[in-house]
């Protein structure tokens, strides 16, 4: 009877001492991996890198990208673009609010905006980050954009042709948002009628580039 119970503990002994010296081992080799990965990343010159293991971007998710630089830019890009008609300023001089004069119909207008024009098409871009807020077809300024954006401000770009946006897009600043185009009110060139507003009121838009929106009273 001895004897039996002998064999029953040494079968018993075995598997499990064989088992534990599988974990040992398994333990030790992850134990040592992460010592060398920790060596590897305190060897890295950029100290200030910090390494995480959870997932950082829903890949599912559309995160819009938003520009640093707050600074208000042209409504175009390209070389060889001039003003055809300029903003009329009540503090300019009288020759200056003539160029601001819009002749129409035997009708004479002050020009709310500035007037780009060139000989052949150009590209409308967005002065700053914004959500657009209305495209329309003016009867008598052709296609129309306008954009909101931040501290009280919307921009109107009119005279367009090959409209690239739609109500409620969000759009970054420099992205191209249209062509110029011919409207009504001007038969020659390509033209962008370009209208900006602060606090409600028009400004004149050639006082407000580069300046930083976040800076605007």
């Amino acid at each position: 009877m001895i004897e039996m119970k002998g064999r029953k503990i040494k079968s018993f002994v075995v598997p499990v001492a064989y088992t534990l010296a599988i974990c040992v081992f398994v333990f030790s080799i992850y134990l040592l991996e992460g010592i060398v990965n920790n060596k590897m990343f305190a060897n890295n010159e950029d100290s200030n890198i910090q390494y995480v293991d959870s997932e950082i971007v829903n890949v599912n998710e559309y995160i819009p990208v938003v520009s640093e630089d707050k600074n208000i830019i042209r409504p175009y890009n390209g070389d060889n673009i001039s003003i055809s008609k300029k903003y009329y300023d009540y503090d300019k001089e009288e020759e200056d609010q003539k160029d601001a004069i819009i002749f129409y119909e035997g009708i004479y207008m002050q020009n709310s905006g500035v007037d780009y024009t060139k000989s052949e098409e150009f590209d409308v871009v967005a002065i700053l980050d914004g959500t657009v807020i209305s495209v329309v077809d003016n009867e008598i300024m052709g296609k129309t954009i306008e954009i909101r954006h931040s501290n009280d401000m919307i921009s109107i770009y009119q005279s367009l042709n090959d409209v690239k946006v739609k109500v409620d897009d969000i759009v970054l600043k420099g992205q191209i948002i249209a062509k110029s185009g011919v409207c009504n009110l001007y038969n020659k060139d390509y033209n962008l009628h370009f209208e900006l507003y602060h606090n409600g009121a028009t400004v004149n838009p050639e006082d407000y580039y580069d300046k930083d929106i976040s800076e605007l009273q």
